[in-house]
């Protein structure tokens, strides 16, 4: 379950902003860093599929809130678009200057998506999660709808591979925790980046190998919205005290 980091800041009930009917679809709710949330986004986090903003904001919330603990960690959470053009694009090392640098990355996170069409913005029906350990030269996919993004998933493993100068070893973990309806697949991508980068990769001994099966782990999709949604509402009203 997400909780499991002991992250509690907000110990109350969301706010009944969240249920703001004067706001449109396109308004905008939280700017957080680099990432700008609309009442659009908001809404997915009730009970839709989630969308590429609502991934982003949560791999940038880790990046600032543990990652940022870690200086000495070399770990990329690629961002939804970025994991898209690295499928979509021919010749990956075309992406060299729009990417990362990779030069002293450990381990690379790309939340996985099946739209095929470079012309439908928020496309798709299907979230996964690849987690790429550039030191061991191997690949990891989390498919909670299991293997419906296997193909795209092995196309970013190879071409992400030809970017890094090393072919990488897939491994599809088919004992990855399942979803019980068409909804939650984003929800499980965004609590596996979490459990993997918090409690996994950020805690290891540099000494002993990661265990990176996810295998018999319960995730309560339900609980996770609420956290995601929660921590959004705890930014927004800091940027409100800030405002004020």
């Amino acid at each position: 379950m997400l909780g499991d980091t002991g992250f509690h800041p907000f110990k109350g009930k969301v706010s009944k902003r969240f249920t703001d009917s004067h706001l449109s679809p396109d308004d905008p709710y939280l700017s957080y860093h680099d990432i700008l949330l609309t009442k659009e986004d908001i809404d997915t986090l009730r009970d839709d599929w989630l969308t590429d903003n609502i991934i982003a904001f949560w791999e940038e919330y880790l990046e600032h809130e543990h990652l940022s603990r870690h200086p000495l960690s070399h770990i990329v959470l690629l961002r939804p678009s970025m994991s898209f053009m690295l499928i979509q694009t021919p010749d990956p090392t075309t992406l060299r200057q729009a990417l990362p640098d990779f030069s002293r990355t450990t381990h690379i996170f790309l939340p996985i998506n099946d739209c095929r069409n470079v012309e439908i913005a928020e496309g798709g029906t299907h979230w996964s999660l690849l987690v790429v350990s550039v030191v061991d030269s191997s690949s990891f996919h989390y498919d909670s709808l299991h293997p419906s993004n296997m193909n795209e998933a092995t196309t970013a493993s190879r071409k992400l591979g030809q970017l890094l100068g090393k072919e990488l070893k897939f491994m599809d973990l088919s004992d990855s925790p399942r979803q019980d309806n068409s909804s939650d697949c984003g929800v499980f991508v965004c609590a596996e980046m979490r459990h993997l980068l918090v409690k996994r990769l950020l805690q290891a001994d540099s000494k002993h190998i990661v265990n990176m099966s996810l295998g018999g782990k319960v995730i309560d999709a339900a609980g996770v919205r609420r956290e995601i949604l929660k921590t959004i509402e705890y930014y927004r009203k800091v940027g409100e005290k800030r405002r004020s």
